[in-house]
């Protein structure tokens, strides 16, 4: 099904590096305090989603050519293609394409974070910022009305949602604030290359019950 000229993207601003990769020396002036180190890829229409993917937050590299989970080596991209979400695997490692950011909307695919700085590792974000986080993807999750909203990282998202014995797979959203009910919300595991308890196959096994669920869901948009 190709769709993707009829689904239009909140605007995204060009990589700061102007499609080259970053330099060692540079990454270190991208951990600032701006609560926006990334743009993220969201329809301009409510009701085109499937499936939003909720990262952490930006890392360095991600911030400096503004395009997501874009460092070298991250198996996020390999695991989403291996789970059949992308035709090919996305390389955004010097900002993302026109033609990527369309497939993954015209799919119903879009990606936020839960917290907007940049930072060098999850762990330097506070407790405040990740349940300010939370708050603003339910806010979000009730404007864009996705099927499954799915939350990349066990460690944040507890913290973030005051679930400290959540597990992986799908959660109960009853004593969420705010939260939506006709939205299902995952969670999936970190896909950085720091969590050395995950392979891209692995991950990939969890995207495709995440996709599968975003399918399935009854009145799930995009389609």
């Amino acid at each position: 099904m190709s769709n993707r000229n009829h689904v239009t993207g909140v605007p995204r601003r060009p990589s700061p590096l102007s499609g080259r990769r970053p330099r060692r020396e540079e990454l270190a002036g991208f951990a600032t305090d701006d609560p926006n180190g990334v743009d993220p890829v969201l329809p301009a229409e409510p009701g085109r989603l499937r499936l939003l993917i909720v990262g952490v937050n930006p890392g360095l590299w991600t911030a400096a050519v503004n395009a997501p989970f874009a460092r070298p080596g991250n198996r996020f991209w390999p695991s989403l293609h291996r789970a059949g979400l992308t035709d090919h695997v996305v390389d955004a490692s010097t900002g993302l394409s026109d033609d990527d950011e369309a497939q993954l909307l015209s799919r119903g695919i879009g990606m936020t974070n839960l917290v907007g700085r940049a930072t060098a590792r999850a762990d330097e974000l506070t407790r405040d910022e990740l349940r300010a986080g939370a708050q603003r993807v339910a806010a979000l999750a009730s404007n864009l009305r996705p099927a499954v909203v799915s939350v990349a990282g066990i460690t944040a998202f507890r913290t973030a949602f005051a679930k400290p014995k959540a597990t992986y797979g799908e959660q109960d959203t009853a004593q969420i604030p705010g939260w939506p009910g006709d939205v299902a919300l995952w969670v999936v595991p970190q896909p950085s290359g720091l969590n050395a308890h995950e392979t891209i196959d692995s991950l990939a096994d969890h995207w495709r019950r995440v996709w599968h669920a975003a399918h399935t869901v009854d009145g799930s948009n995009g389609g």
